[in-house]
């Protein structure tokens, strides 16, 4: 049963009209203590809840409507339906306990899927199911573990994938948040549909609307052909957008607009075109920090975080490292034609007591960095180490900082100061040598106002 709450009966009946065409039992409530004698008697599974009522704009009455909904029916997802005007209203009622905010006016297929999304999730989940279970009723074939917290992600994972919900992937570097990304596709709707994968990271400020929303020929100087953006690559499907922490301010504006209303205009072009596409963003940074810090949009965290999943680091789930270990080893028989290749007990041992903050990517280089040096078909734990010792000597020659005498930022800039300087201020080349592409190497030096002369290279 969906209640509609709302002072303008065009509004109501729009919605009534549009709900039931769909199949769902609806009511309606024009004003605050009817609705609350509503949620109090009858059995609603969600709300849409305007902020304003009669003449008052202030959302003062939604917003104490909200909270006393919240008392009744802590558990029944709430739709606000606001104007541009109300955004931070809306952001405020998201904190209050709102699930999501649509903006007026609303595209119905926009509005549906919200709907559906919400109920979809509020389905309870008790059963609990194994390993060989989960891979029975979904597709996880690239996912290795059997770790608790890693089956809870992947019931997670199952679950959602079905819904249209804004997915949040947060971890350290390494932990799979791409191949979460990927799975979450491949189990939806979608899964027969572009799965188009962005690194924000490496996207420039100035780059950002030709590379995500598409230019035609002529937008600007070098633009000598038309070029497809992101956006419409990822049309019914889904665009995973990794990253997504280290997006410029101005950036993060122009994608809010997309992900509010799923329109947008070609650079060059005057022509608003709409997209239909599941939205999965991932980072490594601490997002709620960030909006505290005022450097990450609030608006744009309660957009992408309908759900959020963590993945731990890869040292909180050791028994998993030689799932992972025989994962790797078993493919690099094949592609080195070394079918007697294995790893020692002693040293699957040794491996899962490392700390390996890279997590499955540094675990992945270094066995596949011995498997090459070593000669030997069974590898041991000196061979491992020898390998660990290297890495870790190369990046001592880098002659990091002790922990809390700087921050990461000023570490990073400092180092891109270096490479300029080491390099002649040739992009390319420094670039290189710090492991980034060149448009990420620009964004970072736009970031932290370093010159540079865009024709050295």
């Amino acid at each position: 049963m969906v209640l509609i709450i709302d002072d303008d009966h065009a509004v109501r009946t729009s919605l009534l009209l549009l709900l039931k065409s769909e199949g769902f039992e609806t009511l309606e409530a024009a004003a605050p203590m009817q609705a609350l004698d509503i949620v109090a008697k009858e059995p609603v599974t969600l709300i849409i809840l305007d902020l304003n009522f009669s003449i008052e704009t202030s959302g003062v009455e939604g917003m104490d409507l909200l909270q006393k909904i919240r008392q009744l029916k802590p558990g029944v997802p709430v739709i606000l339906i606001t104007g541009w005007g109300t955004i931070e209203l809306a952001v405020q009622g998201m904190k209050l306990g709102a699930n999501d905010f649509i903006n007026k006016p609303w595209v119905n297929e926009h509005l549906l899927q919200s709907v559906k999304t919400l109920l979809e999730l509020r389905k309870t989940v008790t059963e609990k199911h194994t390993r060989r279970q989960l891979d029975e009723l979904y597709h996880f074939d690239h996912i290795i573990g059997e770790d608790k917290k890693m089956l809870e992600i992947l019931e997670t994972v199952g679950r959602v994938a079905a819904t249209d919900a804004a997915v949040l992937i947060t971890g350290e570097s390494g932990t799979g948040k791409e191949l979460i990304a990927e799975a979450i596709h491949q189990n939806s709707r979608r899964g027969q549909k572009p799965f188009v994968k962005v690194n924000l990271g490496g996207v420039s400020t100035s780059l950002f609307e030709s590379e995500m929303f598409g230019h035609v020929r002529g937008a600007f100087t070098d633009a000598r052909a038309d070029r497809t953006g992101r956006f419409e690559m990822a049309n019914k499907g889904t665009i995973f957008l990794d990253e997504i922490g280290e997006l410029e301010m101005s950036s993060q504006v122009k994608l809010l607009r997309v992900l509010q209303d799923r329109t947008y205009e070609v650079l060059g072009s005057s022509r608003t075109r709409t997209v239909d596409m599941r939205v999965v963003c991932a980072t490594n940074r601490d997002l709620e920090d960030m909006v505290a810090k005022g450097s990450f949009r609030e608006d744009l965290f309660y957009r992408i975080n309908l759900i959020s999943i963590h993945l731990p680091p890869l040292r909180d789930r050791p028994a998993d490292i030689p799932l992972l270990v025989n994962a790797f080893i078993k493919n690099l028989k094949m592609l080195y034609n070394r079918p007697g290749l294995a790893v020692g007990r002693d040293a699957m041992k040794w491996m899962q007591q490392l700390p390996l903050p890279g997590n499955i990517r540094q675990l992945k280089n270094l066995i596949e960095r011995s498997v090459l040096v070593s000669r030997k078909d069974l590898l041991e734990v000196d061979d491992f180490m020898s390998q660990l010792a290297a890495s870790t000597a190369k990046r001592g020659n880098l002659q990091l900082p002790e922990v809390g005498t700087l921050t990461l930022d000023e570490i990073e800039m400092g180092m891109i100061r270096k490479a300029l300087a080491f390099h002649k201020n040739k992009i390319s080349k420094a670039a290189a040598s710090l492991g980034i592409t060149r448009s990420s190497l620009y964004r970072r030096l736009d970031k932290y106002n370093i010159p540079y002369d865009e024709n050295q290279d």
